[in-house]
């Protein structure tokens, strides 16, 4: 199976949103090569560090907010169907 790099990309920003503090900051947790391509891009400061976090630059911190909300909000459930919708859990914000 050959993996996407372009959506590990986007959704691994969108998750280092869902940790966003201190205003343009998020916990690390991705794997390194990600990182790396995200650093490259210019979305986050160089991730080789000893800070526990990284940091977004202004276009990463966009583009975080927009995957975000394009990959995990809540689409409209038709009225018909069958299955309940899971309960989420709150995001994590230390």
């Amino acid at each position: 199976m050959e993996l996407d790099p372009e959506k590990i990309d986007q959704t691994a920003l969108a998750l280092l949103y869902l940790s966003l503090h201190d205003d343009d900051r998020a916990w690390k947790g991705i794997d390194w090569e990600v990182t790396d391509r995200l650093y490259a891009k210019g979305l986050i400061a160089d991730p080789a560090n000893k800070a526990k976090s990284v940091r977004f630059t202004d276009e990463g911190l966009r583009a975080a907010e927009e995957a975000c909300g394009r990959l995990f909000t809540l689409e409209e459930v038709p009225a018909s169907s069958s299955l309940p919708p899971l309960p989420l859990p709150p995001p994590v914000r230390p």
